[in-house]
């Protein structure tokens, strides 16, 4: 059986009891670490904080695992127990679902256990769930890459007045372009994106398309640290929000479209 359990936002806490149980009876367990992090982090203390609660070794799942080599966990599925333990929801990520097919192809029985998901804590502002248009990802911006393919998304749902979503790059474990080049991967040290360099980029394809679907002036909601004892949430301009010190990651953002009353309301207790 393959285990994926969702195990929330926060930290070791926030696992569900059905998600312990399912990690108590599992023979060996992976940790996904590249679509998300717990508050803590994923680093020594945070994987020996969860080893110490299950009781556990945990095997840190990265993109190259997950990606290339997941065969070889869903073939020990099919002996015994296996638990892949997911920051947020299971299905928060679509390489998740990709996971799911390929067991489903190895006749590798699967069972999944949801949890919070940043998709459904940034209700917390207010802004009501279902007037969220999609999502979208907003990556790192290089020298020689700069997609705006989300642009089309945010003006598609502003015009139907609806709020978008802005999940934020985090690279983990991402090996550089040059030893690639060289055939011998060296990896990057992680990083982050910040609000502040969200909007930056938000704000460069706005200038270079014109169309006039958002601008420094749009109303948005800042997050960052969800479903941590310190998670922060501000609401403001865009030009507000890039001078906010949000600190340490996981950030997200709110593009806000048109507001209910009540909205507006809740809106107002985060407003910079």
């Amino acid at each position: 059986m393959l285990y994926i359990i969702g195990l929330g936002l926060g930290d070791e806490r926030d696992i569900t009891l059905r998600g312990l149980e399912a990690v108590k009876k599992s023979q060996k367990l992976y940790i996904e670490s590249y679509t998300s992090l717990l508050s803590f982090g994923i680093s020594k203390d945070g994987i020996s904080t969860l080893e110490k609660l299950y009781g556990k070794p945990l095997i840190v799942a990265d993109r190259e695992m997950v990606e290339e080599k997941a065969d070889d966990m869903l073939l020990e599925a099919r002996e015994f127990d296996v638990a892949f333990l997911v920051v947020g929801d299971p299905f928060g990520a679509t390489t998740h679902s990709d996971l799911v097919v390929r067991a489903k192809k190895m006749e590798v029985d699967v069972k999944v256990i949801y949890n919070a998901s940043v998709m459904n804590a940034v209700g917390v502002c207010g802004l009501q769930l279902y007037r969220y248009g999609e999502t979208v990802s907003l990556p790192f911006f290089t020298e020689t890459w700069r997609p705006d393919s989300f642009y089309e998304k945010i003006q598609r749902n502003r015009g139907l007045g609806l709020h978008t979503l802005c999940l934020l790059d985090i690279r983990v474990k991402e090996p550089s372009l040059e030893s690639l080049c060289r055939g011998k991967k060296q990896y990057e040290p992680p990083s982050f994106m910040t609000i502040g360099v969200a909007i930056d980029q938000l704000l460069e394809v706005e200038q270079l398309r014109g169309e006039s679907a958002y601008n420094e002036d749009t109303l948005c909601v800042g997050f960052a640290r969800l479903g941590s004892e310190n998670q922060m949430v501000v609401a403001g301009s865009m030009k507000q929000l890039r001078a906010v010190d949000f600190g340490p990651p996981l950030h997200c953002l709110t593009i806000v479209g048109k507001t209910h009353p009540v909205e507006e309301e809740m809106l107002d207790f985060y407003r910079s």
